[in-house]
């Protein structure tokens, strides 16, 4: 009984194509976490081919590490992730797996932040801005101005004003 093929769009392959072009064969069920796929798949009612899905603005190690991500959450859904994080320590906030995951360069996470919100994956979006508030969290503005690399463009004066208007949500 519990063996049964699941109705619906969620049989068959898809290959997720790239920006460059390179193919990802995952199982539909795989591929559909991604909202913007679903719909793709949706729409196609042949489930005997491997359906490509084109993804013009994701780059080939990106969309990787997001097959990756949905291959090991098919089965295993993440769970939701507590807000406001608790702790800036990932590991504290979601599986070890998945703080390991998010452990990369900024540019790869940045990158990743942009396709799960192209591809509308909530949980990867909602695990790699987690991962970003992690690195914020506790910091003063100059350390988030160096952990980020952004210039500070405020004088010294427009600086002492707006610290001035939004002293109500420093701690004490």
């Amino acid at each position: 009984m519990g063996d049964a093929p699941e109705v619906g769009a969620t049989k068959g392959m898809c290959a997720l194509v790239s920006q460059e072009g390179k193919r990802y064969e995952v199982s539909r069920e795989t591929a559909m976490q991604s909202m913007l796929v679903k719909e793709m798949v949706d729409e196609e009612e042949g489930e005997d081919s491997v359906l490509d899905i084109p993804l013009p603005n994701v780059k080939s190690s990106v969309l990787e590490k997001v097959v990756e991500f949905c291959s090991h959450h098919v089965k295993e859904p993440m769970p939701d992730i507590e807000k406001p994080l608790k702790s800036a320590n990932m590991n504290e906030v979601v599986s070890e797996w998945d703080a390991n995951f998010v452990d990369l360069d900024q540019e790869a996470l940045f990158e990743l932040i942009l396709a799960a919100n192209y591809m509308d994956i909530k949980s990867l979006l909602d695990l790699t801005c987690a991962k970003v508030a992690s690195m914020i969290k506790g910091k003063s503005p100059e350390e988030i101005r160096e952990t980020f690399n952004i210039t500070n463009d405020f004088t010294p004066e427009e600086e002492a004003r707006v610290r001035e208007e939004n002293k109500w949500c420093e701690r004490s």
